[in-house]
């Protein structure tokens, strides 16, 4: 039955229902915001991108053709995907991924174990190391894990090598990976 209520919604949003954009924020916003907060990692930024990906949902739901439960979904999370990916590139956050950081590359061959005992640390903490990470090294890491992107996918959405991919992100997870040894280690764990 969800999926009639899927397609009444997308009805009424198709014919910009007032009452329907409310029901799809009040749905999705916390979802979305995640979604943000992963790539971004900036509240304020957050915010205004949401607020983006809301209007692109609104403008474009005219030509959504649903494709059965958890199609709208995953047509909005795309949207989302793509705000984000579109505001980190036009504030220049992606040029990370040129760069080679010395500093960083000599920290991840220390590296022997990627996520250490990753179940001790609170979904919280996670999020928020991850919203540590250079930009480069965040994105591909969110497209990756979070998105099931491969690298050839993530390098023709960025414009980058594949090989590059594949390096930020052995990079993110080996620099995430120290951060929570060293979060382990000032919290008691192991």
């Amino acid at each position: 039955m969800k999926s009639n209520k899927e397609t009444n919604l997308i009805r009424e949003l198709q014919q910009n229902n007032r009452d329907a954009q409310r029901r799809l924020y009040q749905q999705y916003a916390g979802k979305l915001n995640s979604v943000c907060m992963r790539y971004i990692g900036h509240q304020e930024d957050c915010k205004d991108v949401l607020q983006d990906i809301f209007i692109r949902i609104f403008t474009s739901i005219v030509s959504f053709e649903y494709r059965g439960e958890g199609s709208l979904e995953a047509w909005i999370n795309r949207i989302a995907v793509h705000e984000c990916l579109s505001f980190l590139k036009n504030k220049g956050r992606l040029q990370s991924f040129i760069l080679v950081q010395e500093d960083l590359q000599r920290e991840s061959e220390q590296i022997e174990e990627p996520f250490p005992e990753l179940e001790k640390v609170p979904a919280q903490v996670l999020q928020e190391l991850i919203c540590e990470l250079p930009p480069g090294y965040r994105t591909v890491l969110n497209l990756y894990v979070f998105e099931e992107k491969s690298h050839k996918e993530i390098a023709q959405m960025l414009g980058i090598a594949e090989k590059t991919s594949s390096s930020q992100l052995y990079k993110a997870k080996a620099l995430l990976g120290k951060w929570i040894k060293r979060y382990k280690k000032q919290n008691a764990y192991g």
